[in-house]
């Protein structure tokens, strides 16, 4: 068959369907609407690189991090910058204060200009969230007037919450911890580490779990109305087209409908583009301008789609005899095979299998495999659904009338059925897998921070500007502490400067001690010096009686001077290491306050430990108020119990954002999927219902053929999700464990989305319930 007489063929498809009437035109559009459902979460899933690329170099333009051997001299082409970052009700907030030091100081991007002290430039979101009635604590933390806002190029999310503040006299502050001086916002992005092979199969799998529903119903998209489009075709063998031209003319229509989908799913993705600009999904924002689908990405949808459209028709009418007086489907079709269906996900095991007992340590994993062995065994789903089905429903007869009406349209169309399920059914079996997966290796990326938190729920760091014992008594006096414990930290050396052997030195009252240290027993001027801790074996030595050690021993030029001597006492006591409450054990030497030369006291820092009346209400905003008051560049933080990697909690973020938008489409394309089938049997319904068969046994027998699929599907897609969750586990050398309180929210999602898409059918469903469907023309 030459290429022209394809092209003529598919061009007539295309004509009948845009010419074809009011049912011809409504049968494109449905196909148009979910084709383009698809495209759009496809064009999106090709941005998602694009959008975190744009996050990272947003991220470094304004970094004002810099190592203190590459800090500027101060000059007019400097400015200082103190970081204030902060928290509301698990909210992270950036937080700079800016103190330019000459006119050609560098702004940071967003800003244009700088703000003067009691000042504050606000995201858009943060000046939202300030003006709201529940940020009442919040304003009083961060009371400077608002001056203006920061602009798109500052921020890496149109959600973030961020501020610049003026600085007053941040000099004084320089060289700890919290102020830097730079003269660039320019910062380089560090270079690229290997993925661990184990994140790399859950990105993955991720992408393939997250894409096979949307390739599934793109392919169920695109064979929307195929009955009542089949006995048209009929009337072409009719007028002499033989049954290869009747399949040509239809792969046309079909393809017509997809290059239809591809300009609603255009339309559709520009339209959520500007809505992913307005909205956070767990904690994660975009601006519009990120999103931007990968050219090379881009084409191949635009070329696959249409592509996948011909070639999906031409395989559904393989089984189907179009005649001149009609169409051989409403015979008894022939029982459907089973072995074929089932090389499918044993190719896809097959394929997985070798890679068993990798890991981490073990090797990498090859992508190819991984993915073509997901693929299979997702694909397995589809397959085998259909003749799941089939052999279900030929067993089912007795019930009411509704369960009969429900069971005969399944026995008579079973396929169409399972392919309404299918997509819900291959996201079910992804997202068990997925989440059998990451609760196995979640272990491996989390570790145990060695907080106390029956001891303390907050820590604060005091800066040398602010007086800890201040400090500690506004703390112990705010609503919701039960203890502030202070305690300050410092170092002693052998040598005033580059000591060969040094050693930490803690200085708080006897109480404070020894939550840090097991003291024999303790009194105002007591030193102790701490044995057992193995990290630490130069304390034990620097202890002689009679010693001249060095405190704040120098190791630089600009540093040199700030020694304190002092000499280790005759009636030095010992102690035994304890963890402190933030998990680690203290070595070095402990002092009472009076023990500690004047002149060290401003050389320590100051850390104060918070006990937390956790009933109270925003007790840890209090704290933060508090810690505000203090000094502005006092920065508490709350304990944690663990700490996970920061990738694997990229990578779990981006699937329950990939996941949300699956949901999303799966609703949506059901919907579409539910109302063409009842387009479909408007006649039949309006048959049933001029005999005086009741609606509410009409709308009974559309749940049940619904949710017999269902349940088969979710059924299938546990065993399928089960199975290749397994195997994952295997992969990495992790013991397979099933969360089943998680196998079962996933399979009740799914079943909560077919639920609404269900009821929100039923309005259409009872206005095609009428004698005047059968008016015909």
């Amino acid at each position: 068959m030459s290429a022209r007489q394809w092209s003529k063929d598919l061009a007539m498809g295309a004509k009948f369907a845009f010419t074809g009437g009011r049912e011809g035109w409504v049968r494109v559009l449905l196909t148009g609407v979910g084709v383009g459902l698809g495209v759009a979460l496809l064009l999106l899933t090709t941005a998602i690189p694009n959008a975190m690329q744009a996050r990272s170099d947003r991220e470094y333009s304004r970094m004002d991090v810099v190592y203190s051997d590459s800090e500027p001299a101060k000059s007019d082409k400097t400015v200082l910058v103190a970081n204030v970052d902060t928290e509301f009700r698990t909210q992270d907030i950036r937080g700079r204060q800016l103190e330019p030091e000459g006119l050609r100081a560098p702004l940071p991007p967003g800003l244009e200009k700088f703000p003067a002290p009691g000042e504050m430039v606000v995201s858009p979101a943060l000046k939202k969230l300030l003006e709201s009635k529940d940020a009442k604590l919040l304003r009083e933390r961060l009371p400077e007037r608002i001056t203006g806002t920061i602009s798109e190029p500052g921020l890496i999310g149109s959600a973030e919450l961020a501020f610049y503040s003026g600085g007053d006299n941040l000099a004084r502050y320089h060289g700890g911890p919290n102020v830097t001086r730079i003269d660039t916002f320019q910062g380089e992005a560090p270079p690229s580490e290997e993925m661990d092979p184990v994140l790399l199969l859950l990105v993955l799998t991720v992408f393939v779990v997250l894409l096979m529903p949307v390739g599934v119903f793109i392919a169920a998209a695109v064979r929307f109305g195929g009955e009542r489009r089949d006995r048209r075709l009929a009337a072409l063998r009719l007028v002499g087209a033989d049954s290869r031209m009747t399949r040509r003319i239809a792969a046309g229509e079909a393809l017509s409908g997809a290059v239809l989908g591809l300009l609603f799913g255009t339309g559709f993705f520009l339209i959520g583009r500007q809505i992913a600009g307005s909205v956070e999904i767990f904690g994660f924002s975009v601006f519009p301008s990120y999103l931007n689908p990968t050219p090379v990405l881009a084409v191949l949808i635009a070329v696959a789609v249409p592509a996948a459209a011909v070639v999906v028709t031409l395989l559904a009418l393989r089984g189907v005899v179009i005649e001149p007086l009609g169409v051989v489907r409403t015979a008894r079709p022939a029982r459907r095979r089973l072995w074929w269906r089932l090389l499918l996900p044993l190719g896809g095991i097959g394929l997985l299998v070798p890679m068993i007992g990798k890991g981490t340590e073990n090797g990498n994993f090859n992508e190819y495999m991984v993915t073509g062995g997901v693929i299979l065994l997702l694909v397995g789903i589809t397959a085998l659904l259909p003749w799941i089905v089939e052999a279900v429903v030929a067993r089912l007869n007795s019930g009411s009338v509704s369960w009969q009406l429900a069971v005969r349209r399944l026995q008579l169309s079973s396929g169409t059925a399972a392919r309404m399920v299918n997509g819900i059914a291959v996201a079910v079996a992804g997202a068990i897998a997925l989440q059998m997966l990451f609760a196995g290796v979640q272990s491996d990326y989390t570790e145990s921070t060695g907080n106390d938190l029956s001891r303390a729920q907050m820590q604060m760091s005091v800066p040398r500007t602010a007086s800890l014992a201040d400090a500690r008594e506004s703390l112990a006096g705010t609503r919701g502490v039960r203890d502030a414990m202070a305690l300050s930290d410092g170092w002693l050396g052998a040598t005033k400067k580059d000591p060969e052997r040094s050693t930490g030195l803690t200085v708080g009252g006897c109480a404070s001690l020894r939550e840090v240290a097991k003291l024999p027993s303790c009194r105002e001027g007591d030193v102790f010096v701490v044995h057992g801790v193995e990290y630490d074996t130069d304390a034990p030595k620097l202890a002689a009686a009679g010693q001249k050690l060095y405190i704040d021993p120098s190791y630089s030029e600009s540093e040199k001077g700030k020694e304190v001597a002092w000499t280790v006492p005759r009636d030095i006591k010992k102690a035994d290491a304890r963890n402190d409450p933030q998990g680690r054990e203290r070595g070095g030497f402990l002092f009472t306050p009076s023990a500690l030369p004047t002149a060290a006291a401003s050389t320590l820092d100051g850390q104060i430990y918070l006990q937390l009346d956790l009933a109270v209400p925003d007790v840890r905003e209090l704290v933060r108020n508090a810690a505000a008051k203090v000094d502005p560049l006092a920065s508490p933080w709350s304990y944690s119990a663990s700490e996970r990697s920061e990738t694997f909690g990229s990578i779990r973020t981006g699937l329950f954002v990939g996941a949300a938008c699956v949901l999303a489409l799966i609703g949506a394309s059901l919907l579409v999927s539910q109302l063409e089938q009842l387009r479909e049997r408007k006649k039949l319904l309006s048959v049933l219902v001029a005999f005086g068969t009741r609606r509410r046994t009409l709308s009974l027998s559309v749940l049940w053929q619904t949710a017999i699929p269902v349940a088969l599907g979710l059924l299938l897609a546990s065993v399928v999700g089960l199975t290749l969750g397994a195997v994952l586990l295997k992969m990495t050398d992790t013991k397979v464990t099933v969360d089943w309180l998680s196998v079962l929210a996933m399979t009740g999602i799914g079943s909560a989305v077919v639920l609404v898409v269900t009821a929100l059918s039923v309005p259409p469903l009872l206005r095609l319930m009428r004698p005047d469907g059968l008016r015909t023309e």
